[in-house]
């Protein structure tokens, strides 16, 4: 459960540690900059950033009922973030597993795979899609 916090929380640490330096020579403006910077990062790579992950039998259920995809993921990926942003709202209709809270996804995803955990997977009508071009989820969501 931590460790997805692992990189949001070092990269507030390198940011604040970079613009105290910044501030320490003289530049506070350059050190607000900076600091803004890497807080944005953190909370892109944080999991605040995506939906609320559901266990992955819940999100298979879901989908069967509403044909929406599944989408496993885990934080800190620059793929899944990728995904997620450029599905931007239309993102929190697909039903979101991340692959470090839930076991069974992490299987799930193992098993589409060929043993690997490479996120994002995308899982439509039962059939998986590794790290699919964003606007064809974007089409899968719009059905």
């Amino acid at each position: 459960m931590t460790r997805v916090w692992i990189l949001p929380v070092l990269m507030l640490l390198c940011g604040a540690l970079l613009a105290a330096g910044r501030a320490a020579g003289g530049s506070p403006v350059g050190a607000v900059a900076l600091l803004l910077l890497f807080v944005l990062l953190a909370a892109a790579t944080s999991p605040l950033a995506f939906p609320r992950s559901t266990g992955a039998a819940e999100a298979r259920r879901r989908a069967e009922a509403d044909g929406r995809p599944v989408v496993y993921w885990r934080p800190g990926c620059a793929y899944c973030l990728r995904l997620r942003f450029r599905l931007g709202a239309r993102g929190r209709r697909a039903h979101w597993v991340d692959i470090w809270r839930d076991p069974a996804g992490a299987a799930a995803v193992r098993e589409a795979t060929g043993g690997d955990e490479t996120v994002p997977t995308v899982v439509v009508a039962g059939r998986a899609h590794v790290n699919p071009d964003p606007a064809w989820v974007r089409e899968q969501l719009s059905r």
